[in-house]
């Protein structure tokens, strides 16, 4: 099994059940999908490097990864040179959502990305364990509907963000689909 993991960069140290739940991906002997920013991302890594894991993937736009710090094998997602900002990163994203088989997000109610990432699973029928980190609680989102009963706790910020990812995620669909 694939999962891929992320999270939020406001979020740099791992409570015990994240850690709990990683250390049960380790022992399963599963593949890590993660990516190479700061906060969840190498806080996960520093993680798994402490249990000397190797089935790790760091995946990184254009091939640079900011952060790897376990030296694990690093997939590279081309990204077009006129591509910048939440899109620039955004593409490696979307590619652990596709190599995936099941997320693990760690998620500060906010984080856009994240959101995104949430989305990207569920588009693609799979499950999602989201630890929700202001109320600290682990929830499993496997469609829009239970995404959304999640996002009605959530700020109103992050509620507007959800239905503006949620409508762009839909009419790439849709235009996918004319193609």
């Amino acid at each position: 099994m694939k999962v891929f993991i992320a999270g939020a960069r406001s979020v740099t140290s791992l409570n015990k059940h994240v850690q709990d739940r990683l250390r049960s991906i380790y022992k399963n002997g599963y593949d890590v999908l993660l990516g190479d920013c700061v906060g969840v991302d190498t806080a996960v890594q520093n993680f798994f490097i402490g249990l000397h894991y190797n089935n790790i993937t760091v995946f990184a736009s254009n091939g640079h990864a900011r952060n790897n710090i376990g030296n694990w094998m690093v997939q590279n997602v081309p990204v077009p040179d006129n591509v910048r900002g939440f899109d620039f990163y955004k593409q490696k994203d979307i590619a652990m959502a596709n190599n995936a088989d099941y997320g693990f997000m760690i998620w500060d109610g906010q984080s856009r990305g994240t959101l995104n990432n949430i989305i990207n699973l569920i588009q693609q029928n799979k499950k999602v364990l989201i630890y929700l980190v202001p109320v600290d609680k682990m929830i499993v989102v496997s469609d829009f509907m239970q995404l959304s009963t999640l996002i009605r706790h959530c700020p109103r910020k992050t509620q507007i963000q959800y239905q503006k990812l949620l409508d762009a995620a839909h009419k790439s669909t849709s235009q996918m689909s004319l193609i």
